[in-house]
């Protein structure tokens, strides 16, 4: 007996998954009144630093010369260059320019923000992006796709286990393998609750971690 099947790809998502990173968010809410200029020297340094440049002179450059204070900088920076990393992880085949815009409009960036941003995803400058990041390592296969359903097992040889539901899971990496596991649901609510202390423990740690710029 089963329930009725669910999928989901990331292609109907954006592209930072399902919970929006707290430096992300903390970038958002610190562009307020920062201005174009600033804003694109601000992004030249962190493509750069995605490059593997040393950028810590430019940075005190621009702190020096700018009204915004050196905290809410280290908040965009940190901002920045987690989106961009986000963004280049994902192949261009899965995801779109538009829909990568229509992502950051969600978050209320800018639109002329939005622009300089998809210039450095899909611009001339990727293919370098994507030679350093391989040259630092392989990184690890995504999850394109994820389906799961409830099973109830009917005629089973252990007496413990009739009529106990469990959850079946199928997932489908970006590496074109798929995995398949079952979970019983006592141990799916464990999962569950664990994961929910961590993220909350993660929660309370970036709370009291701050990218300072280094003078």
């Amino acid at each position: 007996m089963s329930a009725s099947q669910k999928k989901t790809s990331v292609t109907d998502t954006s592209f930072l998954g399902g919970r929006i990173p707290s430096e992300i968010e903390m970038m958002v809410k610190h562009m307020k009144d920062l201005d174009h200029e600033t804003f694109r020297k601000l992004l030249k340094a962190v493509v750069n630093a995605i490059e593997g440049q040393d950028c810590q002179e430019t940075m005190k450059t621009i702190a020096e010369r700018s009204v915004i204070p050196e905290e809410r900088l280290s908040h965009i920076v940190a901002g920045m260059y987690r989106l961009l990393n986000e963004a280049l992880r994902i192949p261009t085949t899965s995801l779109k320019q538009e829909a990568f815009k229509d992502n950051l409009r969600e978050l209320r960036i800018p639109e002329e923000f939005i622009t300089d941003l998809a210039s450095v995803v899909f611009g001339n400058r990727r293919a370098v992006l994507e030679a350093v990041a391989s040259q630092r390592g392989t990184g690890l296969p995504g999850m394109e796709e994820f389906r799961w359903r409830v099973d109830v097992a009917i005629s089973t040889s252990s007496l413990a286990r009739a009529l106990q539901p469990s959850i079946l899971m199928q997932m489908k990496l970006s590496d074109g393998k798929a995995h398949r596991f079952e979970v019983p649901v006592s141990k799916f609510q464990e999962l569950r609750y664990n994961v929910a202390l961590i993220l909350k423990e993660m929660n309370d740690l970036e709370k009291r971690s701050v990218l300072k710029i280094q003078d």
